[in-house]
């Protein structure tokens, strides 16, 4: 059951990359962004949250247990799991997602979702923000830094919401060049989060461009 609404949660999030969004004005003269959910956030705001973004100096690399290589057949990007913990299929429920994985017998799940557009990762940012508000309308970002991993830049954020009750945790990669987008993004219960971040900083580490 847990499983089903972890799923659920997260094709929301990865569904559709743009939404309908509407601009106005308060009556104070500020501009907002007004979304399906009905919340809002103001403009000015999401344009400084661009340029805040910290990056980590630490080089990223994958793990010398990560020893499968998950290719996309979209882009030229790829992931590299340790077989003995992971498991993976094709996702066939939701064409924006190639890839879905699972630890072996636990409840953290990942999906890997790419898509030919070019985005550039300031506005995915923006864009991944309000998908998970659409699915979990408190949802908010709680850390996002720019990391070398492997030797591509991304945008790695963890944000947290609730769905159904459920409080969850988001943590994921974002990556765009030329060919396309990629979100590698992970997910679990946030009482869960700390006793995987190993496992989640493992996983996510194993994203190459080839």
């Amino acid at each position: 059951m847990i499983k089903k609404i972890f799923f659920a949660a997260i094709l929301l999030l990865t569904g559709q990359l743009v939404r309908s969004q509407v601009r106005a004005l308060t009556e104070t003269g500020d501009e907002v962004i007004l979304y399906e959910n009905r919340t809002w956030t103001y403009v000015n705001d999401s344009v400084t949250a661009m340029h805040e973004i910290k990056v980590n100096d630490t080089d990223f690399r994958k793990s010398k247990n990560s020893t499968f290589l998950v290719k996309s057949k979209k882009l030229n990007i790829g992931i590299w799991i340790d077989p003995e913990k992971w498991n993976f299929t094709k996702n066939s429920t939701n064409e924006a997602a190639e890839f879905q994985f699972q630890k072996k017998d636990e409840d953290l799940y990942a999906l890997m979702v790419s898509e030919k557009m070019q985005i550039p990762v300031e506005s995915l940012k923006q864009i991944a923000l309000q998908n998970a508000r659409n699915a979990a309308p408190d949802a908010r970002i709680v850390h996002e830094e720019y990391r070398n991993v492997n030797g591509i830049k991304v945008l790695m954020m963890q944000m947290i919401g609730t769905i159904q009750g459920i409080k969850f945790t988001y943590c994921g990669y974002y990556y765009s060049n030329p060919n396309g987008t990629v979100q590698l993004l992970t997910y679990t219960s946030q009482n869960l989060y700390d006793h995987y971040q190993k496992d989640i900083e493992t996983f996510l580490n194993g994203f190459v461009e080839l």
